[in-house]
């Protein structure tokens, strides 16, 4: 299984870690069927409690379905992560080849789900429903906790920041400059009351 601190590989049943000292999370995994399908394969889910999350996940596709509340607790756990990643290197991929890009079902009430590329940056597309959770195909779990243990959010919401103020400064130069021309506008018709080509090009200026 990884380290949930390194991500070092360490021995199930280990308490620490022989790469870092950490503690090690312990791994526990039962099966069983559940009434979700998998969007790609339409089989029955398998419901697979991970130490102490459930996931659902596809025998024939290697498939994984989070719901939204199980990821964000993913997301920010680092024992949850080892735990979840020790047991994804253990299972026999059966992953299928996917040669065109499918919008495929959300498990829990049948819309299309919308892909996005994961936090803006992380370059995995993932299917997500916001109301039930992500769909992952075979190699994008571990892609993704990845990027988020090497700082990754972090990175997006900067990203994400520097982009909004980008925006703000933008609308206050644009609010500048439609002041002056409605001020230079305001000049002219002044002299021109009647001249309506004159206005239609100063307001196109500004537009």
């Amino acid at each position: 299984m990884a380290c949930p601190s390194c991500f070092g590989l360490v021995f199930i049943g280990s308490k620490f870690c022989a790469h870092c000292g950490a503690i090690a999370a312990p791994l526990q995994v039962s099966l069983d069927e559940n009434q979700r399908q998998c969007p790609r394969c339409q089989l029955a889910l398998q419901t697979m409690a991970v130490g102490e999350i459930s996931i659902d996940g596809c025998s024939k596709c290697d498939g994984i379905w989070l719901e939204t509340g199980v990821f964000e607790t993913v997301c920010a756990d680092r024992e949850r992560q080892s735990a979840v990643l020790g047991f994804l290197d253990h299972r026999t991929s059966t992953a299928l080849q996917k040669t065109k890009v499918n919008y495929v079902p959300c498990p829990d009430c049948g819309q299309l789900m919308n892909r996005n590329n994961f936090a803006r940056a992380s370059g995995v597309i993932v299917d997500m429903c916001k109301r039930h959770g992500v769909w992952f195909d075979s190699d994008e779990l571990p892609a993704i906790i990845d990027f988020v243990y090497k700082g990754g959010m972090e990175i997006s919401r900067q990203r994400e920041r520097n982009e909004i103020e980008q925006e703000r400064e933008r609308l206050r130069s644009e609010q500048r400059r439609q002041s002056i021309g409605d001020h230079q506008f305001g000049l002219r018709n002044a002299y021109d009351t009647d001249d309506l080509d004159v206005r239609a090009f100063v307001r196109g200026l500004f537009d």
